[in-house]
């Protein structure tokens, strides 16, 4: 090993190990943007070393130099152009692509290696039996993630999709996705192996996601994130590269951890919601079963009234906030009422909005101070003392039937808005959520619906409220 290739493996180590200090970085919201940074960075000084190294070596004719520099320049230029332009609603969309590009990467890398090997027959287990498993996992990884960003996007229906003999189908293809493996490793120069495994992982995506309901979505999300990383450390395995293990490792670990806890907070097993999901979509008409007469709509003023003169406000976000994009207003609507004497909070539930961490980044957008931002343990202790509690657009993870057992979201946790003094929901209509479900905070004395899209509806509440504290 020359002296430039020693430099280049203690700068994959380094870049290693500020993947590691990076994901520390992101428990915290404080610190997420910086460690966002600081694993980018490290990722740019891995992939500048690579180069370095194969120029080095002489490894890349002409060709493929070519075909390397337009790639990269092909990739940064739309992943820059997506990260910038999309909008926050169509982020977890963005993220599931993200997810298919990278597990459907892992999974050319090791077609890549067995195909373009001189004599296939001779690779051994250590690179079959990783090889197979990134094949399965990346190429799963790649088809699923397609058809939950389809179905996040409204192109593919987001209600449960079930055909005749589903189960049984899901049932197969795992076992032949197993059989195939074996056979791949026992004989590592069959193509046939090799493209058959290929092809019941990415049918085996299809039909994984398919029956997931629109409910269950921000869990599938951080399961197939979970997937892409899993796939990477496979790939790396295959390489010899230990970089690739230990960044793909990071990422199937902590997307792991991320799904059992988004899972928990829905109260539902991970094998449940893999088994098929439940919900129809956001937005449809409910069935009122007679309440919709109970339900008292208050008007601009009304709310501003209450609003104005409370001593305490929590806000909970939800995806409605996200699809009218009006975090905006609801961070001026906060100012007018702190510099008023009003305490303002938020209480946010983990699986609020549709990925991860939604409702967080938006309010952060407007630079909401993250000392106000709540988590559901920590805000729920709250609800008792507030004068009043702002919902917008949030609707399973306030519903009180989550207490009640005998339906689709017994025991979840949930947000105890009902337990504040006065509530007040802002929505544009009756419409249920993904769970499909009546709510029963809507025709709750104490709550008061405010029917409006949410960005002109804070927009109407901010001036109201100038107004009666002016």
């Amino acid at each position: 090993m020359d002296t430039l290739e020693t430099v280049i493996r203690y700068l994959f180590l380094a870049a290693a190990a500020c993947f590691v200090l990076g994901l520390h970085l992101m428990n915290s919201p404080r610190t997420a943007r910086r460690g966002n940074t600081l694993s980018a960075a490290a990722m740019a000084v891995a992939i500048g070393a690579t180069v370095v190294l194969l120029a080095d070596e002489s490894a890349i004719t002409a060709t493929g130099w070519l075909v390397l520099i337009s790639g990269g320049l092909v990739g940064s230029a739309a992943g820059l152009y997506y990260a910038r332009s999309v909008a926050m609603t169509a982020m977890p969309q963005l993220v599931s692509v993200f997810n298919a590009v990278g597990g459907g990467a892992a999974a050319l890398i090791v077609l890549g290696e067995v195909l373009q090997a001189h004599d296939p027959g001779l690779l051994g287990a250590r690179s079959t039996v990783p090889g197979a498993l990134d094949v399965v996992i990346g190429a799963v990884t790649f088809s699923g993630s397609l058809i939950a960003a389809g179905k996040l996007q409204g192109i593919v229906p987001g209600r449960p999709i079930v055909f005749p003999g589903a189960r049984a189908v899901n049932a197969a293809l795992p076992v032949l996705c197993a059989v195939c493996s074996v056979w791949l490793v026992l004989d590592p120069g069959s193509t046939a192996a090799l493209l058959l495994l290929t092809a019941a992982a990415l049918a085996f995506g299809v039909t994984m996601v398919l029956p997931i309901g629109g409910a269950d979505m921000p869990v599938v999300i951080s399961l197939l994130n979970a997937f892409t990383g899993t796939a990477v450390a496979m790939a790396g395995f295959v390489l010899n590269e230990p970089t690739l293990i230990i960044a793909g490792a990071l990422v199937g670990a902590s997307g792991g951890i991320l799904t059992k806890l988004m899972a928990d907070a829905m109260n539902r097993s991970i094998a449940a919601i893999i088994v098929g999901g439940f919900g129809t979509g956001d937005g449809g008409p409910a069935d009122d079963g007679g309440g919709a007469s109970q339900v008292r709509a208050l008007s601009a003023d009304d709310v501003a009234i209450q609003l104005a003169y409370a001593g305490r406000v929590v806000v909970v976000p939800g995806y409605g906030l996200a699809a009218a994009q009006a975090q905006h207003e609801l961070g001026e609507l906060a100012d007018v009422l702190e510099a008023h004497g009003v305490e303002v909070s938020y209480a946010i539930h983990p699986v609020a909005g549709r990925m991860p961490g939604h409702m967080n980044v938006l309010l952060a957008e407007v630079n909401v101070p993250y000392t106000q931002l709540k988590e559901m343990e920590d805000a729920n202790p709250e609800f008792p003392q507030a004068d009043v509690a702002l919902v917008i657009g949030a609707n399973d993870v306030t519903n009180p039937a989550a207490r009640r057992p005998g339906n689709a979201i017994s025991g979840m946790p949930i947000l105890d808005v009902d337990r504040a003094r006065s509530i007040v929901v802002i929505k544009r209509s009756m419409g249920h959520g993904y769970a499909g479900m009546d709510n029963p905070l809507y025709t709750d004395p104490k709550t008061g619906m405010f029917f409006a899209d949410a960005k002109k509806g804070l927009a109407e509440l901010k001036a109201a409220v100038r107004t009666f504290i002016a």
